[in-house]
């Protein structure tokens, strides 16, 4: 996932031997090139472009390549600045993230697990993990938590509210990028994210 949601992230926190899929096809309006923040006007979207093959049929998520034809990541970044600038850690955070967005990534999967590694050591969360060699289906003896990729069919959590920068004039917007979370939290982020439940 592009800096994942909130949801995604307590699954992280509290999971102990995670597997990550990385066999499967790439689907559009997924969190596997999109992420929510909180902007001056409510949920902002960003999403980051990709090539198209051209070729019908399905595409797997690993060859997925980034559209870099457009400047999405100063973009993203200026978006990112515009909205959490004001948050009570985004400098203190701002070093640790701004290099993903200065140098243009090829593959999509790579890009994202780069974003996953500077939010774990933001977090100060030390997660082991594997990634899948096939596909299956239907997995035995582990929970299934593949279906939180999907934006468009999101299932709501009951997730505590925190501060935002704008609470006050559109109340609390649960379950955004972990970069709200992050920006908003800091250091508290990941006592957060152990003490929520989405299962």
């Amino acid at each position: 996932m592009y800096f994942g949601s909130v949801a995604q992230y307590v699954a992280i926190a509290q999971s102990e031997d995670i597997v990550f899929e990385n066999e499967d096809n790439y689907q559009k309006q997924t969190y596997r090139n999109r992420t929510y923040i909180y902007g001056a006007n409510g949920r902002l979207l960003l999403t980051i472009p990709i090539k198209h093959t051209g070729k019908k049929g399905r595409q797997l998520y690993k060859d997925v390549r980034i559209e870099n034809d457009f400047e999405w990541q100063t973009l993203h970044w200026r978006s990112l600045e515009t909205a959490y600038r004001t948050s009570p850690f985004f400098e203190y955070y701002e070093d640790e993230l701004v290099h993903l967005f200065e140098k243009k990534r090829e593959f999509l999967l790579d890009f994202n697990y780069e974003c996953m590694q500077a939010i774990n050591d933001c977090l100060q969360l030390d997660l082991s993990f594997s990634k899948t060699e096939e596909f299956i289906k239907e997995p035995e003896d582990a929970i299934d938590l593949r279906a939180l990729i999907n934006a468009k069919k999101e299932k709501k959590h009951d997730l505590e509210s925190y501060t935002q920068v704008f609470t006050e004039k559109h109340g609390f917007i649960p379950n955004l990028s972990i970069l709200d979370l992050l920006f908003n939290e800091g250091t508290n982020a990941l006592t957060y994210l152990e003490n929520q439940s989405i299962f």
